[in-house]
């Protein structure tokens, strides 16, 4: 079973929300900041269901590259494409009588999400390269790291669909709105990476504990649960200490936040190997070197991406684009 580990009131009352909901045939939508426990949350929902015994299927909508979700949403038939040699499946049909998490969804391409909602409304899927629809019996539920009612009015997620996977809508809270739940699950990575590792740690040290509760956790319980494994590998004589508690002090960079003129610049600099510009370099040579930049340090992901510059997704892709029809891919 999925284990949420806190103490804090809102987080209690959400958990509640999520079991009552589950029995309930609603999509439902989480939405919260990266790294708060989205995916738990609707693995908590799918266990407290009445398809808890039947497959829960999870799918990254920001990881795979838009020209493939298609067919690992819906499938495909032999010869629907070149190098279709045989047909597959897509989730859809393996989530089948369960439940399909669809994680990230904003990062969906606006024509997918036309073919989502039909499959929402009509219960069939349509194969690429399909003759007829396959009928399906699929949960829905999403998460987005985004505001997808922020996404609707940028003209990058359809209105139609938001409405349609808001019908519950859960919002995680983000870690630093709970300081009392860090030294509880400080406590449960300690048990967790202490077994895993075997490693005898018994606590964390008063000041350690200090250090931990006063971090503005940017990257949420995600980024806590890798400084205590850190700890718990270097921690000696049973006890973490504060020389144990890494944290990285990141700068303002490529933070989740706009880039200020003062970061452009910098950031324009760094990429440029010195000044932030050169004789014979436009505005728009400096800017795509800082959005592919950004786009590196965040791995590709581009909601991501999108907030640390500033900008919408659907800017991002349109920019994108016009680097692709330059021959420059990213």
């Amino acid at each position: 079973m999925s284990e949420i580990v806190t103490a804090d009131r809102r987080m209690r009352e959400l958990i509640q929300l999520a079991k009552t909901v589950a029995q309930s045939k609603a999509t439902v939508l989480i939405q919260g900041e990266s790294g708060t426990g989205k995916e738990l949350m609707a693995s908590l929902v799918h266990e407290n269901s009445s398809r808890a015994s039947r497959p829960f299927v999870a799918i990254n909508c920001a990881a795979i590259p838009e020209n493939l979700l298609e067919s690992e949403l819906f499938g495909y038939e032999r010869g629907a494409f070149t190098g279709a040699v045989t047909s597959k499946a897509g989730k859809f049909e393996f989530a089948n009588g369960g439940t399909l998490l669809l994680d990230e969804i904003s990062e969906m391409d606006i024509r997918l999400q036309a073919k989502l909602l039909r499959v929402i409304q009509q219960g069939e899927v349509d194969r690429i390269g399909g003759r007829r629809p396959i009928p399906v019996d699929v949960r829905i539920i999403a998460t987005s790291n985004r505001n997808l009612s922020d996404c609707v009015r940028d003209g990058s997620f359809r209105e139609d669909l938001f409405y349609r996977l808001n019908v519950v809508n859960l919002t995680v809270p983000p870690l630093r709105e709970r300081v009392g739940d860090v030294r509880l699950l400080s406590q449960h990575f300690i048990a967790i990476y202490s077994e895993r590792n075997s490693r005898v740690i018994s606590n964390l040290s008063t000041e350690a504990l200090s250090l931990l509760e006063s971090h503005v956790w940017q990257g949420n319980v995600r980024e806590l649960e890798n400084v205590i494994e850190r700890a718990v590998i270097t921690a000696q004589d049973g006890v973490i200490l504060p020389r144990d508690v890494h944290i990285e002090r990141r700068g303002s960079q490529f933070q989740d936040g706009a880039l200020s003129l003062a970061d452009f610049g910098q950031a324009g600099a760094g990429l440029n190997g010195g000044a932030p510009w050169a004789p014979g370099q436009t505005l728009n040579d400096i800017e795509q070197k800082v959005i592919l930049g950004a786009l590196e340090y965040h791995k590709g992901n581009r909601t991501h991406t999108a907030r640390a510059l500033g900008i919408s997704i659907r800017t991002l892709r349109n920019k994108l684009a016009d680097y692709r029809k330059l021959g420059i891919h990213a």
